[in-house]
């Protein structure tokens, strides 16, 4: 039996204290309680954070959603939490919500057209100072299952790995996807590496039956607006 909570936090293993579990393991592996213990931060004398958090979810009968639903003099009446706690585990969990609510309208988008990617894209992009390289999946009306940012690189180039692309892809049940990636430079021109990256989508994507329907650079162009180059458009894709 683990006998850590007869301890102090700090007397904890490392890999038990959840900022360092999260570090080294990834939050997946945190539990409930621990993610909120990182939000709380502290207990109190005789109890550590993970234990007021555990009576935290205790109260809303170990349900999220219940916990999202509990008002202020609720939540910060519980001991160890108090109102500055309180207002902390509310803006998170109103964070998640509306995390939530923008995925679901993401669903409703249909993108049918190179500049329906460029509007969609482009505020994750247009202000960057390094490349990032995103993957929108699509469904075959071209509505919007999700998106994911595959990889981020320096100001002049990007590493990108075809198999979280097509495992996303997967993930989504997709049956096409759209690409899209920045030049911090403002250029709105392809490299032969941007062609060649292209081509490689394209053909991993015909052995997976999930086709490329576009690919766009977005940069800033000399009037100082954003705009994009599509490799559809010019006959690429």
């Amino acid at each position: 039996m683990n006998d850590n909570f007869s301890l102090t936090i700090k007397e904890w293993a490392d890999e038990d204290k959840p900022r360092e579990k999260m570090l080294s393991k990834g939050k997946k592996e945190l539990t409930n309680a621990e993610l909120l213990a990182i939000l709380l931060r502290s207990g109190l004398k005789g109890k550590t954070v993970v234990e007021v958090a555990k009576e935290v979810l205790t109260r809303s009968g170990n349900s999220l959603t219940t916990l999202s639903q509990m008002d202020f003099k609720h939540l910060s009446s519980i001991k160890g939490v108090g109102e500055a706690k309180a207002t902390t585990l509310m803006a998170a969990l109103e964070l998640g919500w509306r995390m939530q609510s923008d995925i679901a309208k993401d669903k409703e988008l249909i993108i049918n057209s190179s500049k329906d990617l460029f509007n969609y894209i482009t505020p994750l992009l247009a202000d960057l100072d390094h490349e990032e390289f995103w993957a929108v999946y699509l469904s075959n009306r071209n509505k919007v299952l999700g998106r994911q940012r595959i990889s981020m690189g320096g100001q002049t180039n990007v590493s990108v790995d075809l198999r979280i692309i097509f495992r996303g892809a997967i993930e989504c049940k997709a049956v096409s996807i759209m690409v899209a990636h920045n030049h911090p430079s403002g250029s709105l021109k392809a490299s032969p590496e941007d062609k060649n990256l292209t081509r490689s989508i394209m053909e991993a994507g015909k052995v997976l039956d999930i086709k490329l329907l576009e690919h766009i650079i977005v940069g800033i162009a000399p009037t100082g607006q954003a705009d994009y180059y599509s490799f559809h458009d010019n006959g690429l894709v």
